[in-house]
């Protein structure tokens, strides 16, 4: 099958709203006006709850997962391997720039997870491992996405990889778009005003309430995922 087809169908797995489609479906809430408006796994959390949030992440990996590890393996035979990388960009911007919500999204983490999973798994293994510490001592997602993201290049230096060198700028260029992705939390990080796990998930429908929740603001920040 042509790599440009293929690539085509990673946008389309990665733009599935999955977070979008289950609110809508099972809780009637569309989470784009709710919360932080971010159609991802934290957002899901914060205003759905862990059983929303589960089956959300596991599908926003498997999204970025399944294109990495299947397609390659139905390309053209003449197509290099590093298309790989080409699928695994495109359903990261997919889940960010979905055409089904009007080309918004979440911010990428699940589904780059996924995608460095079939690419590198003792890579993501250990960016997990940065995360979880980050999110643990800080309780704030986005400290933890952003310090996985750094981390990210440099483990891919310096850990051989199939890919080689491919490998390394496709880490230093999905590194630059978590950062990027993240730019207005980094700056509320920098102002002291990024919400964090600290108080208690709200719940569901009384994140805008403020009678019902009235430590919880959408304004307090977008989230990570």
């Amino acid at each position: 099958m042509s790599p440009f087809a293929l690539l085509a169908l990673a946008y389309g797995a990665g733009a599935t709203p999955t977070s979008f489609w289950l609110g809508k479906a099972v809780y009637g809430a569309d989470l784009r006006t709710k919360g932080s408006g971010n159609l991802g796994g934290t957002n899901t959390f914060r205003v759905l709850g862990w059983k929303a949030a589960v089956p959300v992440t596991l599908v926003d990996i498997g999204k970025g997962w399944l294109p990495v590890w299947y397609f390659p393996q139905i390309q053209s035979e003449a197509a290099p391997s590093t298309w790989a990388l080409a699928y695994g960009a495109a359903a990261v911007l997919g889940h960010a720039f979905s055409f089904w919500v009007r080309f918004k999204g979440g911010k990428g983490i699940a589904t780059s997870f996924g995608v460095l999973l079939a690419l590198a798994p003792v890579a993501v293994m250990i960016c997990l491992a940065v995360w979880i510490g980050t999110v643990s001592v800080t309780r704030i997602v986005s400290v933890g996405s952003v310090s996985a993201a750094l981390t990210l290049p440099v483990v891919a230096y310096l850990l051989p990889d199939r890919e080689g060198s491919a490998m390394v700028w496709f880490a230093v260029a999905l590194c630059a778009f978590v950062v990027w992705a993240h730019r207005s939390n980094i700056k509320r990080l920098l102002r002291g005003e990024e919400s964090s796990f600290r108080r208690s998930a709200p719940e569901r429908g009384s994140e805008t309430n403020p009678e019902t929740n009235p430590e919880f603001s959408p304004q307090q920040g977008e989230d990570s995922a």
